[in-house]
């Protein structure tokens, strides 16, 4: 049978550079087996993933389908199957040409349409690569798969995956579900400090899930991994993700999206500099965002920005700051404070009216991390009860 990494091996080298490792310890959901391979024989799958989705260098589509597994369709998320679509851009349902499995988009104007799969199988499968962020698409589509799945009564399993950044604790403010979009799906904060297992347990015990139905979820768990876990990924989960790195300063360097400001789409180090032609800098730095596989049109692209780079910041003080809105203030500050440097994008991002008052008001990054204390505190003591993990 032809094998899916033969597939991963075509992915862009935005993703074969990516210099990320796992920890040998941790066992992810999808490499046990014999906890999930037993309950799907005999019955219609179909499967939540992406490139994300290996066992060393198989695929779980692999294991599937070498165990005999019906494995009727792929579902995709943003990024699509293989991962190498810029972040919004619509991908297309297709065919993977390695084992004739359709896939269904459900990134795009035909989700609706990709959705009505669901309707001929026993069971949706998910294993795929997230980084625990609110507004990180990954588990916004799932949830929109529980809710079909809650709907038609059928089996939803979650073969459970590390989450990168729980080491940077339960941070940033709850989002206010009138903000709620395709970024922001769940009343959680920026840093959950979640697996999916567990914010699908969480998702459907709270109610969270269409009409308050409850889902019939099972979750394979990890083995050797407590939330203390410093997990990096052995495959980026996204283009402009490629270390763990930019990861942790993601929580915080997201917001850059809802301003004029290049966040470094388009370089070799996306989320770890910020700048833009016209800011006001002290040192010398400068980047150059250029049409590329995952940025095919990147921010300011072809222009050269005066900017500031984070790279050099320690990994301990990065998670120690958890979501940390100074650099967002100081670029605001350096462009002079213009009235318009907030687009209203930034409410979904941020995910209440407070924030973009607080920052235009002139406050620090101190004082907009203390306004959402008190809710992410309450947050994590009632997320507690549905962690799988130490």
């Amino acid at each position: 049978m032809l094998k899916l990494k033969l597939l991963l091996a075509t992915v862009t080298s935005a993703f074969a550079s990516a210099s990320l490792s796992a920890d040998d310890a941790v066992t992810v959901g999808a490499a046990r087996t014999d906890a999930y391979i037993p309950t799907l024989q005999g019955k219609k799958v179909a499967l939540y993933s992406n490139h994300t989705g290996m066992v060393g260098d198989r695929h779980t589509l692999d294991l599937m389908l070498e165990a005999g597994v019906d494995v009727r369709y792929i579902f995709s998320p943003e990024h699509g199957f293989r991962g190498n679509a810029d972040a919004g851009e619509h991908v297309s349902s297709s065919v993977d040409p390695l084992t004739g499995t359709p896939i269904r988009s459900l990134f795009g104007s035909a989700k609706r349409k990709a959705m009505a799969a669901a309707d001929s199988v026993d069971v949706i499968v998910t294993d795929i690569q997230d980084v625990g962020l609110r507004f990180y698409t990954y588990y916004v589509t799932m949830i929109e798969l529980m809710n079909k799945a809650a709907e038609r009564d059928i089996d939803f399993i979650i073969l459970d995956r590390p989450n990168p950044t729980a080491p940077m604790g339960v941070d940033g403010p709850i989002l206010d579900m009138r903000h709620a979009s395709g970024v922001g799906a769940l009343p959680i904060p920026i840093l959950h400090g979640m697996t999916l297992g567990e914010l699908a347990r969480m998702a459907s015990a709270e109610g969270w899930l269409k009409e308050g139905r409850q889902s019939r979820l099972t979750v394979v768990p990890c083995e050797g991994y407590t939330h203390a876990t410093r997990y990096e990924l052995p495959v980026a989960p996204s283009p402009n993700l490629p270390n763990i790195h930019a990861i942790y300063l993601y929580p915080s360097m997201c917001f850059f999206e809802a301003t004029p400001l290049s966040l470094g789409r388009g370089t070799d180090f996306p989320f770890e500099v910020y700048g833009h032609p016209d800011m006001k800098t002290s040192g010398t730095f400068t980047f150059t965002p250029q049409s590329r596989p995952g940025a095919k049109k990147p921010p300011l692209m072809g222009r050269r920005c005066r900017g500031v780079d984070l790279r050099q910041i320690p990994a301990d003080t990065l998670i120690a700051r958890g979501v940390d809105f100074s650099y967002l203030i100081d670029a605001y500050r350096r462009m002079g404070r213009p009235a318009k440097f907030l687009t209203s994008f930034f409410e979904l991002l941020a995910g209440n009216d407070q924030i973009r008052r607080l920052i235009t008001d002139g406050a620090d990054a101190d004082a907009v991390k203390a306004s959402w204390q008190e809710e992410a505190a309450d947050f994590a003591r009632q997320s507690r009860q549905y962690y799988l993990y130490p």
